[in-house]
């Protein structure tokens, strides 16, 4: 049992620790693992590195990946792509696969399932949080502390100036992070992709909060929303192999609707890739660990063409049919929750 391992689509706190926890368990069946380099480019090209049990004992306090990431889509080219994917895999001679990553990376692990028989395992990775079929994805726990540090530091500077600081979200489809960082620091508003933005209710809460006597607000703002004005707003035109744009800028909009609108001086801060980075929480180390040794487990028993999921407090599997392509987004009765604290001042 020789069995390589992958992870694609942006990095992600936890990513380390799922690595760890499938070498050690298919160390302990009797098999070998071996690292795939940047993604799916790596299993295109062949480049692979040796991943041993002891020497990735300790890559559970590391952040990022330790075998690189990319956002190459071997589908995007198929006719010369895939095969030199499944040349370079039988020439490698493995018997399996561990594909880490979000819908784009998962959605082609189940192309290769669907159309090829391709012996592999999906583990779901986003700090979105936005994945079908499982409750929470490693890595979110992590980002949402991140922001919350972030915009508690903000806080300060805003109460010290008399400002309104629109803080930034990562979020493309779904408001997990912003919500919930909204939530965690009392932000006096958060816009999410989910709902129609409401600019005059927007401004009319921190009108009503400042004049009760509250000097600065803060508002969360996921990057996906879309203004009334203007839709999405972008940072630039070019779109990824999977056929996304790159947000940004919504944040500076926002701040300035604000102070148009309201007179108030206002700050917009992109928190961008920080939320991303560092060591993963103790919670994401946990999960991360957990769904790595549940898709070793797969892996062992042949029971390819599934994902490892969180439900409640169990570690279960679905097919990657059923868990990728349909998109997760924020359950909004977290948002009428949140809401409580926008109504009076």
């Amino acid at each position: 049992m020789k069995v390589a391992l992958l992870t694609g689509g942006g990095d992600c706190p936890g990513l380390n620790a799922v690595i760890r926890a499938v070498v050690r368990t298919i160390h302990n069946a009797g098999g070998e693992c071996v690292g795939l380099q940047e993604g799916w480019r790596g299993a295109i090209e062949g480049n692979a590195r040796p991943l041993h049990a002891l020497e990735t004992d300790e890559i559970i306090a590391r952040g990022g990946t330790i075998l690189g990431s990319s956002r190459t889509n071997p589908y995007k080219k198929k006719e010369e792509s895939v095969p030199k994917l499944l040349e370079s895999f039988k020439r490698l001679g493995l018997t399996a696969l561990v594909a880490i990553g979000g819908d784009d990376t998962l959605g082609v692990a189940r192309r290769l399932y669907e159309e090829e028989q391709f012996p592999v395992v999906g583990v779901p990775k986003t700090i979105d949080n936005d994945l079908s079929c499982t409750d929470f994805t490693f890595g979110f726990d992590t980002s949402i502390n991140i922001v919350m540090e972030a915009v508690d530091r903000l806080r300060t500077t805003a109460e010290s100036h008399r400002r309104v600081m629109v803080i930034e979200t990562m979020g493309r489809h779904a408001g997990w992070i912003a919500c919930f960082a909204g939530i965690a620091t009392a932000a006096d508003f958060t816009l999410i992709p989910e709902e129609p933005v409401n600019v005059e209710r927007m401004c009319d809460v921190l009108l009503a909060r400042r004049k009760a006597g509250k000097p600065y607000g803060l508002v969360v703002v996921s990057e996906g929303v879309t203004l009334p004005d203007a839709g999405f707003i972008t940072s630039a035109a070019e779109v990824d192999d999977f056929g996304h744009v790159k947000l940004g800028g919504v944040g500076d909009r926002i701040a300035d609707l604000i102070q148009r609108r309201t007179g108030i001086e206002t700050r917009a801060v992109t928190l961008g890739h920080l939320q991303r980075g560092g060591p993963p929480s103790a919670y994401d180390r946990v999960l991360g660990t957990r769904l790595g040794i549940h898709a070793a487990r797969l892996v062992i028993n042949k029971q390819f063409g599934q994902m490892v999921a969180l439900r409640g407090l169990k570690i279960v599997s679905y097919s990657l049919a059923d868990a990728v392509g349909t998109m997760r987004t924020l359950d909004l009765e977290f948002m009428r929750e949140a809401e409580e604290f926008y109504k009076g001042v």
